[in-house]
This record gives structure tokens, sequence and C-alpha cells, in this order.
């Protein structure tokens, strides 16, 4: 079964598969570090959250789009399992809090201003990107203020672009230092579109998909002053919209919703309600209030000496994001979930004359991709009665006799194929918006090809293979642990571990295979190959079908 498969130093593991920031923003600003002598008491307000995992939901990506983009982040995969099954306190940070961190990575820790604006602007790009696909979600406008909030927000505009929006950028109050100079230059030499307040329409929600808020920051005070004070009333007039239009733009406030107390959030309850909140370094306390459907965290920069310095609880960064899921899992409409794929289109005249040719080939473009096992895949089976069950399982060879996988002939996919040895197999590679599905008869593969392949596996997996009655019902976890140690002192000795007999490989010999390419609106590509005699000789057809 496909799952998780490490190394012996993690047992469990292996026996676990076999069970199946503003105007005058201080953040970054240079100035004496404070070390506070004990923890501050406004430091600590926890709330449960969950790391990572739901992010990305509209296309059930999970843990943050990125569990680790090789074989290599199983153990990040543990870790986020455990912070679901048990839900660690996040620290909130007062604004004095938030201003003395920020002084100590600026000082000792030796961090600069735009070091630490080019991670935060990546984290509110990758958070974006997380929920909000270009293909749905294309046009963006940022609002930048004059201080350091605002330069996050252009950096932010600047990694969009590469991502695939269409960034424009409202600057009104800009500020000459060389930094934020170097910045709007760099959009420049993008062709980012720069906007005055007076060339924005006086209602935003028909010309932009995303509106980001990076006009005031932590440290601001008081009352916002024009043009922002307008730009944000107009942010506000957006939830006050018709509700019957198909969708508004959504809005993502960075670090602070602007126009809010850092403390206290939205006191009147007439400001800015953003749909996503990304907090950088820690939320602050004004998050707490914050009802939006999508809270990250970003700025992913925190060394352990602040962490412990400040008693800080964060959530875990899992694999290579910059980006981390807060607070409460998102409220999903299940129905409203979809994605419009965007891919080149698939002719029959780019088809390989044989479908395992043209697997390969797709298989070849799954590997170049990076995707994460790009051999899994479904297999369907039914029994006698004609009962159907599926589950995930490895590919481990394809030739022109069909495809191949290993499982204990006594699992019940191992009683449903002595039953009716027929199957199906499917293949999903959401990076590249494709599948293939595969049907044909099933038969064992020989048993010296079963032994060969079964002495190339892991020491560790051999031993799993023996130990695992696969199906069958356990009186607990301890017993498999019992037995493998067994085992594995048995052979520890390095002598060779004998293939069980109830062991071995199935092949599947293609009958039909469909090769399916995601388009947009639903006119997906599909094309078909079907075994048929013609004249006498069986021959592969390929028909297009109705997506």
């Amino acid at each position: 079964m496909l799952g998780l498969r490490t190394k012996r130093k993690a047992m469990s593991c292996l026996l676990s598969r076999i069970l199946v920031s503003s105007s005058n923003t201080s953040h970054r600003q240079i100035s004496t570090p404070v070390f506070p002598s004990k923890s501050p008491s406004s430091i600590t307000n926890p709330i449960s959250f969950t790391a990572g995992v739901l992010s990305s939901y509209s296309k059930a990506r999970g843990i943050c789009s990125r569990v680790g983009n090789s074989m290599g982040d199983k153990d990040n995969v543990i870790s986020t399992i455990e912070t679901l099954q048990n839900p660690e306190p996040v620290t909130y940070l007062s604004q004095r809090d938030a201003a003395e961190i920020d002084e100590v990575l600026m000082g000792p820790l030796g961090f600069s201003v735009d070091q630490l604006m080019e991670l935060a602007g990546l984290s509110v790009a990758t958070s974006i990107a997380e929920v909000y696909k270009p293909s749905e979600y294309k046009r963006v406008l940022a609002i930048c203020g004059p201080g350091n909030n605002g330069g996050d927000g252009l950096v932010a505009a600047r990694h969009l672009h590469h991502f695939g929006y269409a960034p424009f950028i409202c600057y009104p109050k800009r500020t000459p230092k060389a930094l934020y100079c170097g910045l709007v230059t760099q959009l420049e030499s993008l062709a980012v579109p720069f906007l005055s307040v007076e060339d924005l329409p006086v209602d935003l929600s028909n010309d932009f998909d995303i509106i980001i808020d990076a006009m005031f920051g932590f440290s601001f005070h008081g009352a916002p002053r024009p043009p922002f004070d307008d730009l944000i009333h107009k942010l506000v007039c957006l939830h006050s919209h018709d509700q019957t239009r198909q969708r508004l733009p959504v809005i993502v406030s960075v670090d602070i919703p602007s126009g809010w107390h850092v403390e206290e959030g939205d006191t009147g309850g007439e400001g800015i309600k953003p749909d996503m909140l990304v907090s950088l370094t820690a939320p602050k306390l004004c998050a707490k209030k914050f009802s939006g459907s999508h809270h990250f965290l970003g700025g992913r920069f925190v060394p352990p000496t602040i962490a412990e310095k400040y008693q800080l609880q964060l959530p875990p960064y899992i694999g290579t994001s910059m980006c981390v899921r807060i607070g409460k899992p998102p409220k999903v409409d299940i129905s409203a979930l979809r994605e419009n794929y965007v891919s080149p289109a698939f002719l029959e005249d780019q088809l390989e004359a044989d479908p395992i040719d043209q697997f390969r080939k797709w298989f070849d473009d799954a590997l170049v991709a990076g995707l994460h096992e790009p051999n899994a895949m479904a297999l369907s089976t039914s029994n006698k009665n004609g009962k159907p069950s599926s589950r995930m399982v490895l590919l481990k060879g394809v030739d022109k006799e069909g495809f191949v996988w290993y499982t204990n002939y006594e699992s019940q996919k191992g009683h449903d194929l002595s039953d009716n040895p027929r199957a199906s197999l499917l293949f999903y590679w959401d990076g590249l918006n494709r599948q293939v599905r595969v049907e044909g008869p099933v038969q064992k593969v020989p048993e010296e090809e079963s032994e060969n392949y079964f002495h190339s596996r892991p020491r560790g997996s051999q031993i799993g293979a023996i130990v695992s009655k696969q199906s069958s019902i356990v009186p607990g976890r301890e017993v498999l642990y019992q037995e493998y140690e067994d085992l594995e002192n048995r052979f520890s000795d390095g002598t060779i571990i004998p293939k069980p007999k109830h062991w071995g490989g199935y092949r599947l010999k293609p009958e039909l295979v469909e090769f399916w390419q995601g388009q947009p609106s639903r006119l997906h590509d599909r094309l078909q190959y079907s075994l048929r005699e013609i004249d006498g000789k069986w021959a592969w057809k390929v028909d297009r079908l109705a997506p």
C-alpha cells in the first residue's frame, strides 16, 4: 500500500505504512535592542491552529502545497500529522513586543531591512498562491503605503508577477529611499502598471480579483490621512455590494488590516474585513479578531534564540514552504470548489502509436516536473459479487506486457483478483493537469520475477512484508512492533530474508487506456486507446471522447 516509507530509525513510521507591517512601521528599523528580563505577559495568547495541511484545499494539495518536494521530506509529513492530532497554541504579539523582536533581528542578529522585506513579501505572495490560483484570480491590485508594510506589498507584487498573476500597483506616497526606489524600478522593468489614486475606478469590484492591503503596519498610530482614508473606505465598501454578484474581489491584508487598532482590532466594527490575513513573524493581538477565511503566518526567519527568549510558540513551516496556515480551518462550500485547468491542447497528431509509449512519455514529463511519487496509482478491483474497492499502490514496472505492482496475495485486493481477475488503474498528475486510466485483465507475475524484486527492496520493507498479514485484523500496534523486532533480530547477521509465499506481483495487460488533459471551461481533452480486432489482427484504435 502507498504510504510512509522510512528507514529503521523510524520503525514506527514503517509500521504505520504497513497498517496502512505602516507609514512609520518600526519593524526592520534599527534601534537599541531590548531584551526583556522576563517574557512579556501579553506575548502568549494561545489559540489552536491547523498547520498547513488544509491550505490549498481547493485542490486537495494539502500541507501548504508542498509537504515536501522529494522523497526525503517524510519526517515533515509525520510532524504535520502530529500537529493536526495535537494542535499547539500560537503566540500573539503586542505592538511593543513585535517592535522589540524586530529590533533584535535588525541589531544583534544582523538582518537588514531589505532581507526581511524580501522574505515578508515572498511569504505574502506564496500565501496568496496557496488559495487563489492565477487561473481564477489573475488581476491583483496592491495598494502600498509609504512604510515597510508598503515595501512588503511591492515585493509581493513582484513575486506574484513571476507566479503568473497580473499585478497593478497603487503607490500614492512614494518613499524616496533607495530601497523603495529599487523596488519600483524592479516592477517597472517587468512592465507592471502603476496606477494613481485618480486612475482607480470608483468601484473596485469589476477590475480586480485580488486586492492587497499593504498600507499600514503594526506601528501605525492615529487615523489614516488622505488618500489612504478614501482607499480604506473603498475596501470597506466592497462588502456592501449586491451579494447576488457572482464574485467580489478578495482582500488580502499584510500583517495588520489597515485602519485596525494593532491590539484591539476593528474597534468600530466598520473597518476592512479581509478575506485573508498574512501575519508576519508572529500574529499581532488584533489578529484574534480576524474572522476571514484564511489566516497565514509568513516570514520564515525567526531563529531559535528569539523564539526561546520571547517564549514564542509558532507552527512549523513544512518542507520548502514560506507560509503556514494558522487559526481555524477554512469554512468551505464544497459545491463551489473548482479549478479552471489551463493546459496546452492535447491533439491526436501528438499521440504515439502504442499507449505504452504514450504513457512512458507522460510519465517522463511527471518525473521532470518533480511531482511527488508519480508512480502512485489507484487500483480498483471487485469481488465475485461485483462489490468494488479501491486503494493506492505503487507502479513498479511497465513494459509492452503491461503494468506491474507488488502486494500480499492474501489481502482484499488479492482475494478480489482471485475471484475476478480484471482491474483498473488510475494515475493522477496534479501539477500537469493530467490523468491516465487503464483497464484490463490481471495475472500474477512469474515467481522468479517476484523473488528478484523482493530482494531488491530495503531489508526493512522485506521484514515488513513478512510481518503484515495485510487486511487482517490485528489486536494492536504493539503486536506488529514486537514481530518486527523479533524478525529484525533474527536476520541481524545479514542472512537472506526469504520472500513469503503469499507475497508477489501482479501485471495488468491493458485493453483500454485513456489519456486525459484538463482544459478551461471543462472542455477537457480525452483520447482513448482501445484494443480491437481489425481484419483478423488486434490493433489499437484511438477515439476522442467528449469531456
